[in-house]
């Protein structure tokens, strides 16, 4: 769109650009153009666009083959994008980007974010969508400079704070440029700054308790002059000790240490149990034979190793909404590492039966004691790792305490919502969680309106 054209078309449709809505509108066609290029689209891909105005960018998308969902708050701006851009890939949605419920996008393929983030409220939108397990595989904002700075900046740098380490503990942040206020209508008073998030690779850095590293990191920035021996005093916490292996000096301040150390502070404080990894060569289980009758014990490498057929439990577990909890696997477990399962489960061992496994599971994993409900019973097979497996339902009304040591992460997702990601992102699932899911869904165990 022509800059020429921009101002007659906002007095046609009734707008004047609002500054608590960050309404500035991006003119600049080639600037737009290289924008989009960044985003490497191809008709694979599903492109949330946020704030799409006057459709600078939404066109250009549109151009590459992919499909766009695209939020406007805006009734105004979003009436004139449907009449203007009527396109069968374009669903355009009148709405707050902030009321935007992300967990819809796990029923897509690859998914991007493009986004012209207004500056009043660009860290609470950041941090929505940069939110930790998200389907989003590429976000690309166009951010206030300051903001953009904060969260590609380096330790010991006058931007490196707590922001910094929230974003950058799940994800890798590159600054691709600024962009000046004159390539906007009208001019905003600062400039602006293109960024490219990417997820990390979860192996790349170690294990930690994300909710204990980010308190730790919220508590240290706000004194961020204070030496973290003083923050963190009430933290029993040997600072010559930790400093000595993490590398940093016991009179550090909080924005001297790197992600890394932060890691390893938090470890200091709480350390990632491996005793469950250790211990699988201990584990014995029932070999079970095709009528899941027990004719000897072995121990798990062998159970594994030979295909061997054994006994399970899984547990789904429902809110009040009628939402139900899913976990993603411990990055240490021997099989189906990383992947998302049911909300809890785990092998029968020797000398115990379903029922008792279920209870004992459900306590390690999820913290809690609950009756539970016999949904159904499945055969041994080889989507089911050769496991029997009985499938437990309840409900909860209190909230879950996940053990860090034996789930990556987890968190509650509406039956349609696990529909559609299964459909879209089979890869993502265990296999037996797959089965149980179905089968469940056959003898209606889940609400079907859900």
């Amino acid at each position: 769109m022509k800059l020429s054209e921009i101002p007659v078309i906002l007095q046609e449709i009734g707008v004047s650009p609002v500054k608590k809505l960050g309404q500035n509108f991006l003119h600049d066609q080639n600037l737009a153009r290289w924008i989009v290029d960044q985003a490497n689209l191809t008709a694979e891909d599903y492109v949330v666009e946020i704030g799409p105005g006057l459709g600078a960018l939404t066109e250009l998308i549109l151009d590459k083959g992919a499909r766009v969902l695209a939020l406007e708050k805006d009734t105004r701006l979003a009436n004139f994008l449907r009449a203007r851009l009527s396109h069968r890939r374009l669903e355009l949605r009148n709405v707050d980007a902030l009321d935007f419920d992300v967990r819809d996008l796990y029923c897509e393929g690859r998914v991007k974010l493009i986004g012209n983030l207004p500056y009043n409220i660009s860290s609470p939108l950041l941090t929505k969508f940069v939110d930790y397990p998200s389907p989003i595989s590429l976000w690309l904002f166009t951010l206030q400079k300051e903001v953009a700075a904060r969260i590609s900046a380096a330790p010991s740098t006058h931007d490196y704070g707590a922001l910094t380490l929230r974003v950058q503990l799940h994800h890798r942040v590159e600054l691709l440029r600024t962009i000046s206020p004159t390539v906007f209508i009208p001019q905003p008073e600062v400039a602006s700054a293109l960024v490219s998030i990417s997820p990390r690779n979860p192996l790349e850095l170690p294990a930690c308790d994300d909710q204990l590293l980010i308190s730790l990191v919220r508590s240290s920035f706000s004194q961020r002059r204070k030496q973290l021996a003083k923050t963190l005093g009430t933290h029993a916490i040997d600072w010559e000790r930790a400093a000595a292996r993490l590398g940093f000096d016991t009179k550090a301040r909080a924005e001297e240490l790197s992600l890394e150390q932060w890691i390893g502070l938090a470890n200091e404080i709480a350390p990632m149990s491996t005793g469950a990894a250790q211990s699988f060569g201990q584990e014995r289980f029932p070999v079970v034979d095709e009528l899941d009758r027990i004719l000897r014990y072995a121990y798990r490498v062998q159970v594994h190793g030979d295909n061997l057929r054994h006994r399970a439990v899984h547990m789904l577990i429902f809110n009040q909404a009628g939402e139900v909890y899913l976990q993603k696997r411990a990055r240490w477990k021997d099989r189906h590492p990383l992947r998302w399962d049911s909300s809890a489960g785990g092998h029968v061992c020797a000398a115990e039966g379903y029922d008792e496994a279920a209870r004992r599971e459900l306590q390690e994993e999820l913290g809690i004691e609950v009756p539970l409900e016999k949904v159904l019973k499945l055969p041994a097979s080889l989507k089911t790792d050769q496991e029997f497996i009985w499938l437990n339902r309840a409900n909860v009304q209190n909230q879950l305490k996940p053990n860090r040591n034996e789930i990556e992460v987890g968190g509650f997702f509406t039956p349609k919502i696990v529909d559609g990601w299964m459909a879209a992102r089979p890869e993502d699932f265990t296999p037996a969680c797959m089965e149980c899911w179905r089968a469940a869904r056959e003898k209606s165990a889940i609400n079907p309106a859900a």
